[in-house]
């Protein structure tokens, strides 16, 4: 990685820089190109594994660039395609165990089902599926009981030492750490002139708000975020079109604000 760079992005992937139903991003190469121009970083910060986002990451030819895995909970190093000796999901499973039948039953995790069932649970395919189930650092799941509950078992599991972060489909559990927990370091790493961050789901807010402009990607699939702070300022923007597409017009329209051709 650069010592110093212009830019460094940090992208969320699922509804953001990747198509909700698709799970592709041709609509955002025009602005992928522009970044690659100015030698921008864009670091990938996602729910997703290690070995989801790596091949990922190798086709879009950010490899030289860190990635944020399993909702900040991890980091996949630049140039590494296998994260190996952690066993904090283990031990996360291990904390959900202990918990009462009648609330953790409510808690439908990866590590519960078949990669057949998470694939109907995601939408991807059953091969997809098992990358999503190779697991580190966090379990994601499906809440299956009220709101009154979910305030149960987060806070049961708090007083364990594990956090809940909601996404935008999933409820990831893990020891600790978060998507802007890792932007911090990667920036400190890096000491970039400015700043962006695009998400579409509550975990990417810390994101949103930390970066110097925060980019809300549309997603016609989830209730709209709440007003954040910067809005007012313009620091952070709303996209009218949603996902890759939202996210092209959104860079584009900030690299032309900043001056960076």
């Amino acid at each position: 990685m650069a010592a110093e760079i212009p830019l460094l992005v940090f992208t969320d992937l699922d509804g953001t820089l990747i198509d909700h139903d698709t799970y592709q991003w041709d609509a955002a190469t025009p602005a992928l190109q522009a970044l690659g121009s100015i030698s921008a970083g864009i670091v990938l910060a996602s729910s997703k594994t290690s070995a989801e986002i790596a091949p990922l990451r190798a086709a879009l030819g950010l490899e030289d660039w860190p990635a944020i895995v399993e909702n900040g909970a991890g980091m996949l190093p630049a140039h590494v395609r296998h994260i190996q000796g952690t066993s904090q999901h283990a031990k996360v499973r291990q904390t959900l165990s202990t918990l009462p039948a009648q609330i953790r039953r409510l808690f439908r995790g990866f590590g519960d089902v078949s990669a057949a069932e998470v694939a109907q649970m995601t939408g991807l395919t059953v091969p997809a599926a098992e990358l999503a189930k190779q697991r580190h650092f966090s379990e994601p799941g499906q809440w299956l009981g009220s709101e009154v509950q979910k305030t149960e078992f987060v806070d049961a599991l708090l007083d364990l030492g594990v956090q809940a972060q909601q996404g935008g489909r999933f409820l990831t559990l893990s020891f600790g750490g978060n998507k802007v927990d890792q932007m911090r370091r990667v920036i400190a790493d890096c000491r970039p002139t400015h700043t962006i961050a695009l998400g579409d789901a509550p975990n990417d807010v810390q994101m949103l708000e930390h970066a110097d402009f925060g980019v809300i990607v549309r997603n016609p699939h989830r209730p709209p975020l709440p007003k954040l702070k910067g809005e007012d300022t313009g620091r952070i923007v709303r996209t009218d079109s949603p996902g890759p597409l939202g996210w092209n017009a959104a860079i584009l329209s900030l690299l032309h604000r900043l001056d960076l051709h």
